[in-house]
């Protein structure tokens, strides 16, 4: 129907400042920039803390719970008190002054030393484990050391004839059900003293010897019972390991001067 007209609507034109406005906006606003430098910042930071810290881990997993601190620790144990150096305990948590039931240390043979940059693989290593001396020093709860109960106890657990053994020592087998499993009993005269005793687990040949097949306890101070373990590989030292051992632990004795000779 030509008398129908159709409505056409018109945009309104766009101004000129409108249409060139954002053209006129900065690429990078000032806030993305404050964004963009505070993540590298934190980026900055994160990057040396993961320095040091990492420096700082792998230290720790290098020492692996040893220490080289040659920094003295005060223990009282009993009526005793002992000062030894850091390096030469073995675990981290009785690394403090104070009372204690006991402390575990580790030595060098026949160096008598703690843990240190110089000689860290042959405590590092297992392979050269056999190089250490074990020793658990705690308040004595037996009146006899092992050589004092060689008479009243080992020797009713006994069997067979005693055979001589290498460096003055003589083997003994003990019974079965003595409770020793395949340990045997070497012992060897002292001048001026009681008898040398120590157990071992013998090895089947000599380079198969562990690094504490043998042990023995002896007293030291007032009332301190030293148990120490050491490789059978060593046996040829028996007596040097047991006077360098009650040394070491006498020379530590806060309470020494008062001790019985």
């Amino acid at each position: 129907m030509s008398f129908l007209r159709r409505a056409v609507t018109r945009r309104p034109a766009m101004s000129r400042t409108a249409q060139s406005a954002p053209d006129e906006q900065p690429l990078l606003s000032t806030g993305f920039l404050l964004r963009t430098m505070a993540v590298i910042a934190v980026l900055a930071v994160l990057t040396v803390a993961i320095s040091i810290g990492g420096r700082w881990f792998g230290r720790h997993i290098s020492l692996a719970g040893n220490t080289d601190s040659t920094a003295e620790i005060t223990l009282t144990i009993g009526r005793d008190t002992v000062k030894f150096p850091e390096n030469t305990i073995r675990f981290p948590s009785q690394r403090h002054d104070g009372a204690a039931e006991r402390v575990d240390l580790y030595l060098t043979w026949p160096d008598m030393l703690g843990y240190g940059k110089e000689n860290h693989l042959r405590f590092d290593d297992v392979s050269q484990s056999a190089g250490l001396i074990f020793l658990q020093i705690a308040q004595s709860t037996m009146s006899r050391d092992m050589s004092g109960r060689l008479e009243p106890i080992y020797s009713h657990l006994l069997e067979g004839a005693a055979e001589p053994f290498h460096d003055g020592l003589t083997l003994h087998r003990l019974r079965a059900d003595a409770g020793y499993g395949d340990e045997v009993l070497l012992t060897a005269p002292v001048k001026g003293g009681p008898d040398y005793v120590v157990r071992c687990l013998l090895p089947s040949a000599p380079d198969k010897a562990a690094s504490g097949d043998c042990q023995r306890d002896i007293k030291v101070g007032r009332d301190l019972s030293v148990l120490y373990r050491f490789s059978s590989s060593h046996l040829g030292d028996w007596e040097h390991i047991d006077a360098a051992i009650r040394t070491f632990v006498e020379a530590r004795l806060m309470n020494r001067s008062a001790t019985s000779p």
